[in-house]
C-alpha cells in the first residue's frame, strides 16, 4: 500500500467521519463520538450512519462514498456540519470537499480500528472505546494514560498503536514526544496490540 493512497483515503474518510457522521450527531444529541463498527465505523446515536468500506449504510440505503462531503450528507438525509464550535485544531474539512476513497487503503484503516478497538476492550473492559472525530482515533484512557490506535497522521504517515502517558516518562519505550508508538504493520492481529498496549501499561507504572 503507497503511502498517497492511504494519506488520501484517510484523509477523505475523517471528512466523513466529522462532518457526515460526527457533525449531524451533534446537531442531534450534542455527542461527538463515533464507535468502530466491521468495515468502518458508525455513529454512536441517531442518525444511525455507518461507514462499511466504501459504502455509507443507513437503515433503508447504501450510497458509495463519492462526490463532496455535502452531497454525501445529502444523498442519506443530512446536512453536512463542521464541529469548530465543539473543538479547536481540527482539521478542517469543508462540506465541499471532494471524497477519494482506495479500496484497499479504506480496508487496511478498518482493519487497523478493528484490531485497535479488540485489543482495547481487552485490555479494559470496563471502558468504551471511542473514535473520536477530532483526531480520527479510537481510543481510552486508563489510570492516566491513553492507549489507542490511529489510522496515520502528519508525523506517522501509517496506522499505529499508541500509548500515551499524561505525565511524560522516560526510558527505551518511549520513542514519540507523546509516549510510544509502533506501526500496525508491526502489528498484525488484536493479539499483537494488545500485547503492546500491556507492555506500555507496564512501562507507565515502573
Amino acid at each position: 500500500m503507497d503511502e498517497r493512497s492511504l494519506a488520501v483515503t484517510r484523509r477523505s474518510l475523517h471528512g466523513v467521519a466529522e462532518l457526515v457522521l460526527a457533525g449531524p450527531q451533534y446537531r442531534h444529541s450534542s455527542d461527538i463520538r463515533l464507535r468502530v463498527v466491521p468495515g468502518g465505523f458508525a455513529t454512536v446515536v441517531m442518525p444511525d450512519l455507518r461507514v462499511d468500506g466504501v459504502t455509507l449504510v443507513t437503515p433503508t440505503a447504501s450510497v458509495p462514498l463519492a462526490g463532496s462531503l455535502a452531497e454525501l450528507a445529502d444523498r442519506v438525509g443530512v446536512e453536512a456540519r463542521r464541529l469548530d464550535d465543539v473543538y479547536s485544531g481540527g482539521p478542517e474539512f469543508r462540506p465541499d470537499d471532494r471524497i477519494e476513497i482506495d479500496p484497499q487503503a479504506a480496508r487496511v484503516l478498518a482493519d487497523a480500528f478493528a484490531h485497535g478497538d479488540s485489543a482495547l476492550r481487552a485490555l479494559a473492559p470496563a471502558e468504551e472505546p471511542v473514535l473520536w472525530p477530532e483526531h480520527f482515533d479510537v481510543g481510552i484512557s486508563v489510570g492516566e494514560v491513553n492507549y489507542g490506535v490511529s489510522p496515520g497522521d502528519d508525523t506517522i504517515p501509517e496506522p499505529y498503536a499508541y500509548v500515551g502517558p499524561w505525565t511524560p516518562r522516560t526510558g527505551d519505550f518511549w520513542n514519540q514526544p507523546f509516549g510510544a508508538a509502533r506501526p500496525m504493520s508491526e502489528l498484525p492481529d488484536a493479539a499483537a496490540v494488545l500485547a503492546f498496549f500491556r507492555a506500555g501499561a507496564e512501562a507507565a507504572n515502573a
